[in-house]
């Protein structure tokens, strides 16, 4: 039995058989006071007539499964995945099952309030938890239309990935009822998908795009965390994070609204759930914090946003480029922040720091592996989830928006959105963008900067004429023992002159390097 582990093999055959999943439609019965609750799917999709795949759930009980209207027996499930033989060309698959709330933060985590005893969920999907809330085809490739309907008591909200289109309140066994009913989504993968549910208050905003659009702007937390929450702050990066992005991207927000949250017992620093972000609450500060501390919770919060274009509206087809997810979104919430926030003056020395030197640490120990590392399943992604992934990355690709010019980056990203919104690509459709902007061999920087490990060393050699003036300049690059590639870099070399004690640039000179000197 593969478990909870899931292939990059079995992935791409499942992708061969279901040639396009159109929607799931999600009825979610949230209790506060269970170990489960009741997920009810509908899932419509195109199939290889006659062939047979499965689809993951990880469930506490399956009731029923019902596909194109015969009913299957439940002995197709074995709490991890579920059977589907003899599938039609188009297929309407029902399952009701019981799911398992978490307190380890993957899929619905439950949390109890010391305060006040409140209860609070809140989804997390990436990398493989989606199937652990609702029966999905869980891969990032099989994109799919998502509407939620959501039962809770009364006195809680919902939050989802869209807006909702009516509330309804009714009397049930277990007291009064709210269910929350949502616009279906655009065609997203499922780990972006979220549910957040609670008792949790908000602040509310707006923002008018750059197609005039106004954009629903919230921040959330629970009840007794809410009166340290400094919404005005996150409003305005949130604005500046939109100006600078739409500006950049020449491509407007795709989301209808933009939700950001804090929420309890979070396992990472934030989620990029479409229009649905999470944070935990390490960044609601409760008393006078550093301004570092600000400054890191400004690029969380423009990272994420980062990720609704890059990610969100384009997502990679397998997990194996999770890395320029990750290292785009580190990568532009540093130059946002440089060019469009209060901390123009030290994003890029906080990032040479933090980042940099995590990955010139990372790349140095015997873990290191290229930033392009193969994934043959979910496990590798865990493994691979780290330093390289994201500081590495980020840092080489900086190397690169250099090397092929910011304008020139910044073209390539307008016609890859283009090309690709609401679908999956892969590494080589952003290289084919940058090459045709740049004109430059892209491919092959490609190959030396992210399929090889290990850190380069450039020393200067200079030689002096008889009155002390610089007559030859060189650059002699080298490489770590074990890592024997040299690649190609753009620098700049600065010249200065001690004046009245203080040292004064005189001349700047930008160009390439490659090879040995």
């Amino acid at each position: 039995m593969p478990g909870l582990n899931l292939t990059r093999n079995e992935a791409i055959e499942r992708a061969s058989i279901i040639k396009r999943v159109h929607s799931y439609r999600i009825e979610l019965d949230l209790p506060k006071d269970k170990d489960v609750f009741s997920s009810k799917v509908e899932i419509r999709f195109d199939a290889q007539e006659g062939a047979s795949t499965f689809i993951d759930a990880i469930t506490s009980s399956v009731k029923s499964i019902n596909l194109n209207g015969e009913e299957l027996s439940t002995d197709l499930a074995d709490g991890e995945r579920i059977q589907l033989p003899n599938l039609a060309a188009e297929n309407t698959l029902v399952i009701d099952a019981e799911m398992f709330y978490t307190n380890t933060g993957e899929g619905l985590h439950r949390f109890v309030d010391p305060a006040d005893g409140e209860v609070y969920l809140y989804s997390q999907f990436e990398v493989p938890d989606s199937r652990r809330v609702f029966p999905v085809f869980e891969q990032p490739d099989l994109k799919a239309e998502f509407e939620f309907i959501v039962r809770v008591p009364s006195h809680w909200v919902v939050v989802s990935n869209q807006p909702e289109v009516k509330v309804e309140e009714k009397e049930c066994g277990c007291g009064r009822a709210k269910t929350w009913f949502f616009k279906p989504t655009p065609r997203m993968s499922s780990y972006i998908t979220a549910i957040v549910a609670g008792p949790y208050e908000k602040v509310t905003s707006e923002l008018t795009n750059s197609e005039g659009r106004v954009i629903p702007l919230g921040v959330y937390a629970r009840k007794s965390l809410m009166p340290f929450v400094d919404a005005e702050d996150m409003f305005e990066l949130t604005r500046q994070g939109f100006e600078f992005y739409e500006e950049q991207f020449k491509t407007p927000y795709p989301f209808e609204k933009y939700d950001q949250l804090f929420v309890p017992e979070f396992n990472a620093g934030a989620m990029e759930n479409a229009g649905c972000v999470t944070y935990l609450e390490t960044y609601v500060f409760r008393s006078k914090v550093a301004e570092a501390l600000r400054e890191r919770r400004a690029i969380t919060v423009l990272h994420e946003l980062a990720h609704m274009w890059f990610g969100d509206l384009v997502t990679m087809k397998w997990w194996n480029d999770l890395w320029l997810n990750e290292s785009f979104a580190e990568f532009m919430s540093t130059l946002a922040a440089a060019e469009n926030t209060r901390y123009a003056k030290e994003a890029w020395a906080t990032f040479a720091a933090s980042e940099k030197t995590w990955a010139y640490r990372q790349d140095q120990l015997s873990s290191t592996h290229p930033i392009v590392a193969e994934i043959r399943d979910l496990a590798d992604v865990q493994v691979n989830f780290d330093g390289i992934t994201y500081a590495k990355g980020a840092s080489v690709l900086r190397q690169m928006v250099a090397w092929v010019g910011q304008e020139n980056f910044m073209a390539a990203l307008k016609v890859y959105f283009d090309k690709h919104s609401w679908g999956n690509t892969v590494l080589d459709d952003l290289l084919v963008e940058l090459e045709r902007t740049s004109g430059r061999d892209v491919r092959a920087w490609s190959a030396k900067w992210l399929e090889t490990a290990g850190v380069n060393t450039l020393a200067v050699e200079i030689e002096n004429d008889e009155a002390g003036n610089i007559s030859n300049l060189g650059i002699r690059q080298s490489y770590a023992e074990g890592f024997e590639t040299l690649r190609p870099h753009r620098a700049v070399i600065g010249f200065y002159n001690l004046v009245d004690g203080k040292l004064t640039r005189t001349d700047r000179i930008e160009l390439d390097i490659d090879g040995e000197l």
